[in-house]
């Protein structure tokens, strides 16, 4: 599609004639935040959850949700249906809007929205069947990382460090704990339990990380959401990656060391499998599997 359609307050322009102001404080300080979500045939992914998770940050950062969640539903079915395209990826952002350059907050302003959306760009087949490198970094990031914050050039920073190590991703450390990837959430597997570190401050709080531990405890499977330190991610038997693109992704190499027997293992193949499941049930618009 040569120009597809975007929706910019209020109004679905052609991507070539939307346009925003330079003195926008998202430009100017990246005051803003911004949700992902996929959509499969047509069916936008857990987008109450992605919803609400726009009201948590737009609350973080003091701003007030400029459309009520049937709106902002309304707004981005329509969006799907203008693009006529088949599984999407439809990124919205909020910011504060346009005003004078200052870092104070301008007693009125009037956030600006933006909707647009393009063809979802999922991992190869070949990733998925064979497993991904990464490497650990230093977590340097602020200390709002529960905030889905449009200023991300720290991890933007760390994705490129990862790349320039042939890695496919950042897995990084704080005061010796593993925290999430620079673009994804993290599980590890250790004695047939699946542990991902705990919501907080310093982790954002993936929709697909969510329903990773609701799949595993629908599933009787053991999991645990406790802090994983360094040690026990290198000693782990698996190690995934999670994200709305990602889905559930194995590490199978961690700083040039094989994880486990270098292949996916048994428990990812059967959480994976139940993942793609549910997304055939949202895609073909049958009744989700009860979670």
């Amino acid at each position: 599609m040569s120009d597809p359609v975007v929706y910019l307050n209020g109004e679905y322009l052609a991507l070539s004639n939307a346009h925003i102001s330079i003195l926008d404080r998202g430009f100017i300080f990246g005051d803003g935040v911004y949700e992902v979500i996929p959509a499969y045939g047509g069916h936008p992914f857990r987008i109450n959850h992605h919803l609400q998770r726009l009201d948590n940050s737009l609350s973080a950062i003091r701003i007030k949700n400029p459309l009520t969640h049937s709106q902002w539903q309304a707004a981005i079915e329509h969006l799907i249906e203008l693009n006529q395209l088949d599984d999407q990826s439809i990124y919205l952002q909020v910011t504060r809007g346009v005003a004078p350059r200052d870092h104070r907050f301008p007693e009125q302003s009037q956030p600006t929205i933006v909707i647009m959306t393009n063809t979802l760009k999922t991992v190869s087949a070949e990733k998925v069947r064979q497993g991904v490198a990464a490497v650990t970094l230093a977590d340097n990031r602020w200390l709002k990382c529960h905030i889905k914050s449009i200023s991300l050039l720290p991890n933007v920073l760390l994705r490129q460090e990862a790349q320039d190590h042939n890695a496919d991703e950042a897995i990084l450390i704080r005061n010796g704990y593993a925290t999430e990837g620079a673009a994804s959430n993290l599980f590890i597997v250790q004695q047939q339990c699946i542990i991902t570190p705990p919501k907080g401050p310093m982790l954002l709080p993936g929709v697909t990380r969510d329903l990773v531990v609701h799949i595993a405890r629908n599933k009787k499977i053991c999991v645990k959401e406790q802090p994983i330190t360094e040690a026990e991610l290198m000693q782990a038997s698996e190690i995934w990656i999670t994200s709305s693109t990602k889905e559930i992704l194995p590490v199978t190499k961690l700083n040039d060391k094989l994880v486990g027997n270098g292949q996916p293992g048994s428990l990812w193949q059967e959480m994976y499998l139940s993942y793609q499941d549910y997304k055939e049930h949202l895609r073909s618009g049958r009744a989700l599997p009860e979670l």
